[in-house]
C-alpha cells in the first residue's frame, strides 16, 4: 500500500469513528430525554454528554482537518 493509499485509509478511518460516534451520542440523548429524570438530572446529564462528545470527536476531526506536511521547504 502506497503512503497516499495509507494515508486516505486512516482519513476514511477517522471519518467512519466520527460518523459512528455521532450516531452513538443521537442515541445517548435520545434515551435521555425520554427518560422521566426532572430538568436538573436531564440538563446534567445533557452537559456532561456533550462533554464527551467533544473530547471524543474534536481530536478525530483535527487530524482530519490539520495540513499535511511530506518533507521540508527546499532552500534556494
Amino acid at each position: 500500500m502506497s503512503r497516499d493509499e495509507q494515508r486516505a485509509a486512516m482519513r476514511q478511518t477517522r471519518e467512519d469513528l466520527i460518523a459512528e460516534l455521532e450516531e452513538l451520542y443521537r442515541r445517548a440523548f435520545d434515551r435521555i430525554s425520554e427518560r422521566d429524570l426532572g430538568e436538573g438530572a436531564i440538563a446534567r446529564l445533557t452537559q456532561l454528554l456533550l462533554r464527551s462528545r467533544e473530547a471524543a470527536i474534536t481530536p478525530l476531526t483535527e487530524e482530519i482537518e490539520a495540513p499535511l506536511i511530506t518533507r521540508a521547504p527546499e532552500t534556494p
